[in-house]
């Protein structure tokens, strides 16, 4: 974007915030204050990091912009964490209480997209950000920097950390940040996540668990001798026939899914190996780690009726989201008191174009703050390493208004948003939310203490096990 229109995107939101500010206490406008001194640059950020799409692990570039902002703004950057070279944290002061804010910034394979509101890529085939990370990382470094600011001015006191957070979309990083014990001495953490409404996000999401199976057979020609052969692509078919049959004995809650990587190079020969990756979720880890289990044993009656060997290799595995609700209100009163976004004739246009190109209802955006809804025991939708965070501290959760009314989300629509001023606003009200519930966490003990205290409710006596087996795959791409 031209700087121009960068100054005139924050003297947008400028006067846009003027108007809310006389609800907001002396901390709270001065948070809105920084943000906004910040906004040019946050936005930049946003935007080299949306044009590098750089995928799980690979995020060399993109981790770099962010943590060498942290450092200039006065944190103290440790780089390569948990044994991951684009993994960082960023800390600002001393002492409790210590409050910690996420920040993600991979991309997606496959997704390039223009600024357009029509499919358009800008390189057929590259990544692009279809879960709008770009936007995640610059925001939540947006929050850090107001609270370094209040902190180093005396309004506040305490310490801010800020977690650069590595390969969500296909590894999920953060499992081997809470094994490194990164969050032990964090109070309270703070995540958001770009999306279709803005709301202090009080549901769960899916457990997760990652793996692949390899088969191991005997190579033949396909005509000549067969009969010599025992293959490893009939082993991948009997499995994948088995779990989809499988899919009519599970609960409505349980998701399957598998990408077959290998199964074989030409047809003329009777393949000797054969790969597959599986995915299964439910809303529980308990419901979840069952039919993960199933899946282990079904992978051996393949190999058994094929005749081949195989082996099992556990990915990672991650958690639900463990909901505060406590914490959730102190959010929603903050998004009350700044009110929604504030959109132009010419972004719902765009918008409405989106929804066009992708048959959905022209209906433009919201990003009205409703009533914090009731917690649902079994929510759909996807799952994050967020909840790994979650069963380790208590998690406060935002989703901030980033894109049309039912985008497709891990789509190119996402991608052309994230790239101009319905993303960039949405990164600057993201920071504003979540300082904002930073100061009252700050300014009040006690009701960190409440949140603490509703968290041990809700882990109850789980003990939490991390679902990896071995370091962070950072060369398996």
């Amino acid at each position: 974007m031209k700087k121009i229109s960068l100054i005139l995107l924050s003297f947008f939101l400028t006067t846009q915030v003027v108007i809310s500010q006389s609800k907001l206490n002396k901390i709270k406008s001065e948070i809105v204050s920084s943000v906004e001194k910040h906004s040019e640059n946050l936005i930049n950020i946003s935007n080299q990091i949306w044009e590098l799409a750089e995928t799980a692990f690979n995020e060399h570039e993109s981790s770099k912009i962010l943590s060498d902002y942290a450092e200039k703004n006065g944190f103290s950057v440790e780089r390569g964490v948990a044994g991951m070279p684009t993994a960082f944290i960023a800390t600002y002061g001393e002492g409790e209480p210590v409050i910690g804010v996420l920040g993600e910034f991979d991309a997606l394979p496959g997704l390039s997209q223009q600024t357009k509101p029509v499919k358009s890529p800008i390189s057929e085939g590259a990544a692009g950000h279809g879960c709008g990370h770009n936007m995640f990382g610059s925001g939540s470094l947006g929050a850090a920097i107001a609270i370094k600011e209040m902190i180093e001015q005396g309004k506040i006191s305490g310490t801010i950390k800020f977690f650069g957070t590595p390969s969500e979309e296909k590894y999920f990083g953060k499992i081997w940040m809470v094994e490194a014990g990164l969050w032990d001495d964090v109070d309270v953490n703070i995540s958001w996540h770009p999306g279709a409404n803005t709301e202090a996000d009080v549901q769960s999401s899916l457990a997760l668990i990652d793996f692949k199976v390899e088969f191991f057979g005997q190579a033949a020609h396909a005509s000549a001798d067969p009969w010599n052969g025992r293959s490893a692509s009939d082993a991948l078919e009997l499995y994948t026939t088995g779990i989809n049959y499988y899919r009519e004995h599970v609960k409505p809650t349980v998701r399957m899914h598998y990408h077959i990587q290998d199964a074989g190079k030409v047809v003329n020969v009777v393949p000797d190996y054969s790969k597959i990756w599986i995915r299964s979720r439910d809303t529980k880890r308990s419901g979840m780690m069952p039919v993960y289990n199933r899946l282990v044993e079904m992978a051996e009656g393949a190999a058994i009726l094929a005749d081949v060997d195989y082996k099992v290799s556990l990915i990672s595995g991650i958690y639900e989201v463990l909901v505060n609700r406590t914490g959730g209100q102190v959010m929603q009163d903050n998004l009350e008191l700044l009110g929604p976004i504030k959109y132009t004739d010419k972004e719902i246009a765009f918008a409405k174009k989106i929804q066009e190109s992708t048959n959905k209802a022209t209906l433009g955006m919201d990003s009205e703050i409703k009533p914090l809804r009731k917690t649902l025991d079994h929510p759909g939708g996807g799952s994050t390493d967020v909840g790994d965070v979650s069963w380790n501290v208590p998690n406060i959760n935002l989703s901030v208004t980033t894109a049309p009314i039912d985008t497709p989300w891990h789509s190119w629509a996402v991608v052309a948003c994230g790239g101009m001023s319905i993303g960039h606003k949405g990164v600057i009200y993201s920071a504003k939310a979540m300082a904002m519930t930073m100061s009252d966490l700050y300014k009040s003990p006690k009701l960190i203490n409440e949140i603490k205290k509703e968290y041990k409710e809700r882990k109850g006596d789980e003990e939490y096990q991390a679902m990896i087996d071995g370091p962070a795959p950072i060369d398996d791409n």
